[in-house]
């Protein structure tokens, strides 16, 4: 009978040894306000004046081009602290008590890479999943390993890179990358 409880106690050690657990947290963030960068497209409400109320794209260098005060940077702030900095400028000189409203019109693209059958550059819907983003990609290819994800974002000044599952939320500008089964 000892033997019996000696053997079924290493095979449970053994077996545990096998299990596997997905991380908690990912090295990407998951949470927070979204943050505006080049790409974006967000409507500009000026109340009191239609003229400066209209659409612009966030350029390159993560600004938006505002007639009258020129460049108002808004790279990695929300859309109210983007409308606060426009009119903190257009409060400087150009009009008194500017009420600024900024709200996204159209995220910025994802990208995805690897076994899917139409790799590339897709508009982003809010919300999305790798799972959406590799059917809106067209979906896997005969080769593809349904379980090796990989998500590239941008954090701050530097790129982060986690292994995550098909549910995964996506954000604009991430990376999406599926990696080929090996036999």
């Amino acid at each position: 009978m000892r033997r019996i409880l000696a053997l079924a106690l290493v095979a449970a050690l053994a077996l545990a040894g096998c299990t596997t657990t997905r991380p908690a947290t990912y090295p990407v963030e998951t949470k927070g306000p979204y943050q505006l960068d080049s790409g974006d497209v967000v409507r500009v409400t000026v109340y009191g004046d239609a003229e400066l109320s209209k659409t612009y794209r966030v350029d390159d260098k993560g600004a938006i081009a505002f007639p009258l005060v020129g460049a108002v940077p808004v790279r990695g702030g929300t859309t109210e602290e983007a409308g606060k900095r426009l009119a903190r400028a257009l409060a400087n000189g150009y009009m008194r008590s500017p009420d600024v409203a900024v709200e996204v019109e159209q995220y910025r693209p994802f990208y995805i890479q690897g076994e899917v059958r139409t790799a590339g550059q897709f508009p982003y819907v809010y919300g999305m999943t790798v799972r959406a983003a590799v059917s809106t990609a067209g979906g896997f290819t005969e080769v593809a390993d349904r379980d090796k994800v990989v998500v590239y974002r941008r954090q701050g000044n530097q790129m982060a890179r986690s292994a995550v599952d098909l549910d995964f939320p996506i954000f604009p500008g991430d990376t999406v990358v599926i990696s080929e089964r090996w036999f």
